[in-house]
């Protein structure tokens, strides 16, 4: 019997989730299938997704708790892994929009994995207007972080509508039995054994880097990060429901480029320049507008420093603050560059490591009691939030992808949201256009729509107020009242085909 312990971090998603709280990661695709060769047909594109799974064991694996919760859980194969339990199909009631998409969306981001079976799902969404597609998966984060989880799914896509058939991939099979109760325990008590060792080990690691963050703090010089604790109270920032709401919106890559060097900033810097222009303005709508400013915790991969540890998480968190409350949007920018320097700086003085190591640590019984107490007395409603929001930001590929032969017309990220953050915001660049995929708790956030139609108006804002003129390139599709349509988005380029735009870099490095 093989087996694999999660990672503290890893299993920490797990012991926080409660019937409100959902620990999982999602994306909405939009497809055209009208480049697929012989015309679409879902039992075709089940095929496909079935015969890659052998690629990606990971969606063949199981949750198995250890007894009295003695240690981290472990991944095991599922002997009775069936693709059913994990591939559905759905359509949407007419017209078929965006909106409706959108609902269908939530609905699938309300419900929680079931970990009898793999942790992941995807849904396959007909009767989208104009004839598209639209594929809904969602993993568990103790699966995948944004990075990692963008690059299982590319395992699913093509370069090209019709690829050269490869050679059959052999079957996993899977072993045909679960492991005893005796050997979960021995192999957790074996762990524990070497933990004081480690856990000293740590404790010695933070206190350096506590020491480092202090000197960073009290130099008189330099810029500053923001520090939890230190926001203000909005109508987001709540304890949760179990309902979830989403929203989509999107903005031109190019734009957002010549913004940066126009100003001298960076494009994560922008991105964060345009979810504070459009949180001011529905913050302002709602009389709500609070004279300091709002803070992001802003996931980062530290995968590139930590490519030999083990574990489907490699994040760190900075943050950062986000200044609402200037009416200016070139100060509000340069603010944001500034506090983004300095919660950098903050975040290499505390160490890449230091939030895997001290999850390593924790123990699984303590971790999962007091969240749920947490979320059961809706203690979030009691003190001032940790932070406001989520923002996450995770590169993309800048060439076309297809499914089955259909094109990847759009891709929108989700996040979870968190008890007294109930708004996350996650973006992907695709093909030179940033998409905006924001996830709230229904109750926290009624007016989401609201919120995503005001991202593009806060990019036009910031290029207006550095004196530049939009020059985007068509979008490949509408997203919804309110929001441009596609024909608005014409520029300088014209569109070769379907969701054409013009290439360009990678949006950022951070992750969910």
């Amino acid at each position: 019997m093989v087996t694999e312990r999660l990672t503290g971090l890893d299993a920490s998603f797990l012991y926080v989730e409660s019937p409100t709280l959902h620990m999982h990661v999602s994306m909405t695709a939009v497809f055209d299938p009208s480049t697929v060769p012989g015309g679409y047909s879902f039992r075709r594109l089940r095929e496909l997704i079935r015969s890659r799974i052998p690629l990606m064991p990971v969606f063949q694996r199981r949750i198995v708790e250890v007894p009295l919760r003695l240690g981290h859980p472990v991944w095991v194969d599922d002997p009775d892994f069936d693709i059913d339990n994990h591939l559905r199909r759905a359509a949407l009631p007419s017209p078929g929009g965006m909106r409706e998409l959108a609902e269908f969306a939530g609905d699938v981001a309300s419900r929680q994995l079931d970990r009898h079976h793999p942790l992941w799902e995807m849904w396959i969404v007909e009767g989208l207007e104009n004839g598209k597609l639209a594929l809904i998966a969602t993993m568990h984060h103790s699966t995948v972080d944004g990075v990692s989880g963008a690059e299982l799914l590319g395992v699913l896509f093509d370069l090209e509508p019709d690829p050269p058939v490869q050679p059959p991939v052999p079957e996993h099979t899977p072993d045909t039995r679960l492991p005893s109760n005796a050997e979960l325990i021995s192999q957790a008590l074996v762990t524990r054994m070497l933990e004081p060792l480690g856990f000293t080990r740590t404790v010695w690691r933070t206190g350096q880097s506590l020491l480092g963050i202090r000197r960073v703090r009290q130099s008189e010089v330099g810029p500053k990060g923001a520090l939890p604790l230190t926001a203000p109270r909005t109508s987001f920032n709540s304890a949760l429901s179990g309902r979830r709401r989403v929203a989509y919106a999107a903005a031109s890559l190019a734009d957002v480029k010549r913004l940066k060097n126009a100003t001298g900033t960076t494009v994560n810097d922008v991105v964060l320049g345009i979810c504070t222009g459009a949180l001011r303005r529905y913050l302002d709508a709602g009389d709500e507008l609070p004279d300091i400013p709002l803070v992001a915790v802003v996931p980062v991969s530290v995968a590139p420093d930590l490519a030999a540890v083990r574990g489907a998480n490699k994040v760190s968190a900075m943050f950062v603050a986000l200044p609402v409350q200037e009416a200016d949007p070139i100060k509000r920018l340069d603010l944001i560059h500034e506090g983004t320097r300095g919660a950098k700086e903050e975040h290499q003085a505390l160490g890449a490591d230091t939030l895997l190591n001290w999850a390593e640590h924790a123990t699984p019984n303590v971790f999962a009691l007091a969240s749920r107490f947490y979320s059961r007395m809706r203690l979030a409603d009691r003190h001032r939030p940790i932070a406001n929001l989520v923002i996450s930001n995770v590169p993309g590929p800048e060439f076309p992808l297809y499914l089955g032969g259909a094109e990847m017309l759009a891709g929108f990220p989700f996040g979870p949201v968190m008890d007294g953050m109930g708004l996350n915001i996650t973006i992907m660049s695709y093909r030179g256009v940033l998409y905006f995929g924001l996830l709230a708790c229904a109750r926290a956030a009624p007016r989401l729509w609201d919120i995503a139609a005001a991202i593009p108006a806060a990019l036009d804002e910031q290029l207006k107020a550095a004196g530049l003129a939009p020059e985007t390139f068509p979008m490949p599709l509408h997203l919804g009242p309110g929001m441009p349509s596609p024909a608005t988005w014409a520029g300088a380029a014209p569109s070769s085909g379907p969701g054409t735009v013009a290439p360009s870099e990678g949006a950022g490095t951070s992750s969910s």
